[in-house]
C-alpha cells in the first residue's frame, strides 16, 4: 500500500480596508480585503452586506460554496470520462445556508448544487444522472466540509 500523496496550497489575504484609524471602532474600517495566490489574478473580497460588507465583492460564504461547486463539477467531469459519458455543456446554481449563532459565530447548515448537465446522446442520460453520486464521493471539498452537500441534478441531451 503506497502513502498518500499531500498537496500544499498557499494563499494570500491582504486587507485594504484601512480608512485611516484601523479598527478604532466596528464602523470605523471598511471590510475590504484581496485574497491571492502565485499565478492567478486577485479576487476582490469583502463581508457579506449584512455584516458591513460591500456586495460588489465575493465574500467567504459565496467563495466557500463556489468551491464546493467548481470541486463537485470536476469530479463529475472526471467520472464522466472515465465511464463514457459525453458532457456537451454544465450549470450549476447553487445555494448554501448559513445560520448565526447567539454568541455572534455561525455556521453552514446546508449546501444545495443544482447541476443541470447536457450529455451528447440519449443513452448516457441515466449514467449521467447515477455519476453524480460518485462525483460526490470523491470531491475533495466535500469531503472538508462539516455540514450536508446535497444534489438535485438534472440531465437533458444536446439538440433536443
Amino acid at each position: 500500500m503506497g502513502s498518500a500523496r499531500a498537496h500544499t496550497y498557499g494563499t494570500e489575504v491582504v486587507w485594504t480596508g484601512n480608512q485611516g484609524t484601523g479598527t478604532d471602532s466596528y464602523r470605523a474600517y471598511r471590510r475590504t480585503h484581496e485574497v491571492r495566490a502565485a499565478g492567478v489574478p486577485a479576487i476582490a473580497g469583502s463581508a457579506d452586506p449584512h455584516f458591513r460588507g460591500d456586495a460588489d465583492r465575493w465574500n467567504p460564504e459565496q467563495l466557500q460554496l463556489a468551491a464546493l461547486s467548481q470541486c463537485h463539477m470536476l469530479s463529475y467531469l472526471h467520472v464522466c470520462a472515465m465511464n463514457g459519458v459525453v458532457v456537451t455543456a454544465y450549470t450549476d446554481r447553487a445555494t448554501g445556508t448559513m445560520e448565526e449563532t447567539p454568541d455572534g459565530g455561525g455556521h453552514f447548515t446546508r449546501a444545495l448544487l443544482r447541476p443541470a448537465v447536457e450529455v451528447a446522446s440519449p443513452e448516457m442520460a441515466q449514467r449521467a444522472q447515477s455519476l453524480h453520486a460518485d462525483a460526490h464521493r470523491l470531491c475533495f471539498i466535500a469531503n472538508s466540509v462539516n455540514f450536508p452537500v446535497e444534489h438535485e441534478a438534472t440531465v437533458s441531451v444536446a439538440g433536443s
